[in-house]
């Protein structure tokens, strides 16, 4: 079994540890490689020549560093059957989805290498005569990045490149769950001329190696995407650190009477399963009007007992497995709570397979907002359908929640829209289609717990990683004093 490395200074080195733990093909539960299990002094050394290189690679112009950003977007696309296979060995998604995390790769480091001839800062008048001002961008220096599994090549491209085209020097600590996804990424960043130093990685546990990066000095920005129980303790313990975080939802699709019910059915099925409902944008609840209730309940139900469940890299395959045995059982815990609340389960609601870590499709119907599959994150393929009478319950239900993420609604009534668009509490709201499908040019991020009110991709993820300089130049030839009053004899 291959025994793979950390990444420090532009070295492939083994763990000061001397330890190493276990990928698993989720499908299969078989290993898929040994990985380095990273501590302290690892990630200090790591930090330290983010630190030295950070310096260097900061003075490159700008559209220069593009210049390598657009050369890891042509090496991804080159591999993207490769790395789309991997992802769907180590992380379990269905090829399409697979192949559209990689995707996703692509597209952020594309926009982000455009980004490097624009950085934009502003002018605006002085108040002062013959005095002009404006800001500029400059990087924070050493940034952390700690990503999970469940967009293993995506969710690390989303920081990785706008941390770059900042002039940051990087850590990278990704999930346990699929590191191998991390390294190849980084072996490409290598191939691409990213200097040595300026991306360094370590794999191993958060509280060893994710407890140094957040809390060591040196490191000036934090980005974390995981549970909202982590990203409170980063936030106690970071310090005067920049910190983003991404810490997941309960996202839900209303449904009103006037909808496309075909289309709304297929919003559902691949919100509610698409990637085994291990997105943080997954549409966990359905909230729909009874007055068509009982006729997408019929569909929905049937459409996913049509559903195969398989390995990733299985074509036929349409919903893969969870990733860990943890969230195997998490999922049906989940199950559980849901009969003893007293929700009618439809279908689903059982482990398949004795091999791999798949979970049924599972519907519940008539959930109320009360019921805890109602309002905590499952993480898992586990729907519950919310019936309600009318728009305004509609938008109470989705707002019921402690998160604020992704929403979604389904009618041809523009009124109808617009009234969601202005009263759903999250960052992200879909018209006619699913809550997830971010696209890498506009913001991601959600309101109330689910962040701390920072956002991903287009412009915001250049503010991320930034900071923001004002800049004086009076060419007045005479000391002048802002806001102070001239006295005249």
């Amino acid at each position: 079994m291959q025994e793979h490395k950390i990444y420090i200074d532009g070295q492939w080195v083994k763990s000061e540890s001397g330890r190493t733990f276990l990928s698993l093909d989720p499908a299969t539960e078989r290993p898929i490689g040994k990985f380095q299990q990273g501590n302290e002094n690892d990630v200090k050394k790591a930090i330290d020549a983010a630190e030295d290189a950070y310096h260097k690679w900061s003075e490159i112009p700008a559209p220069k560093r593009g210049e390598v950003l657009l050369k890891v977007a042509e090496l991804l696309k080159k591999e993207k059957q490769r790395l789309g296979k991997l992802v769907a060995t180590e992380m379990g998604k269905v090829m399409p989805e697979a192949l559209g995390d990689v995707q996703e790769a692509i597209d952020v480091f594309e926009y982000m290498a455009g980004e490097g001839r624009r950085l934009y800062g502003h002018t605006t008048p002085s108040e002062l005569k013959d005095k002009f001002a404006m800001t500029i961008r400059m990087p924070l220096g050493v940034v952390g990045l700690i990503t999970p599994w469940n967009f293993p090549i995506a969710i690390p491209s989303w920081k990785l490149a706008p941390a770059l085209i900042c002039g940051n020097g990087i850590v990278l600590k990704p999930s346990s769950d699929t590191p191998l996804c991390a390294i190849e990424l980084v072996k490409i960043l290598e191939k691409a001329g990213i200097p040595k130093g300026v991306v360094n990685l370590v794999t191993g546990p958060g509280d060893t190696a994710g407890k140094e990066l957040i809390k060591n000095d040196k490191v000036r920005g934090i980005s974390f995407t995981g549970n909202k129980d982590t990203g409170e303790w980063i936030l106690k313990e970071a310090g005067l650190k920049k910190v983003g975080l991404e810490l997941g939802g309960k996202n839900a699709i209303i449904i009103m009477p006037d909808a496309d019910l075909n289309l709304a059915l297929e919003g559902a099925l691949w919100g509610g399963f698409g990637t085994t409902g291990q997105r943080c944008t997954a549409a966990s609840r359905v909230i729909i009007d009874r007055s068509v209730q009982k006729i997408f309940e019929r569909n929905f139900v049937d459409r996913a007992r049509r559903l195969k469940l398989g390995a990733g890299y299985d074509k036929k395959s349409d919903v893969g497995p969870l990733i860990n045995k943890y969230a195997l059982e998490k999922t049906h815990k989940y199950t559980l709570f849901g009969l003893a609340e007293g929700a009618k389960l439809l279908t689903g609601g059982r482990r398949f397979g004795s091999k791999g870590f798949f979970y049924e499709p599972t519907i519940f119907t008539d959930v109320s907002v009360n019921m805890r599959i109602a309002k905590e994150e499952i993480f898992g393929p586990t729907v519950s359908l919310i019936p309600v009478n009318g728009l305004d319950e509609a938008i109470e239900a989705v707002n019921s929640v402690e998160y604020g993420l992704s929403s979604s609604i389904y009618t041809n009534n523009i009124r109808n829209a617009f009234k969601a668009i202005e009263k759903i509490e999250t960052g992200i709201t879909y018209v006619n289609a699913s809550t997830i499908g971010a696209e890498v040019h506009l913001p991601f991020g959600g309101m109330r717990h689910t962040g701390n009110g920072t956002r991903e991709a287009g412009i915001e993820g250049i503010n991320e990683f930034s900071e923001t300089k004002t800049v004086y130049i009076d060419y007045s030839g005479r000391l002048q004093k802002a806001q102070i009053d001239v006295v005249k004899d």
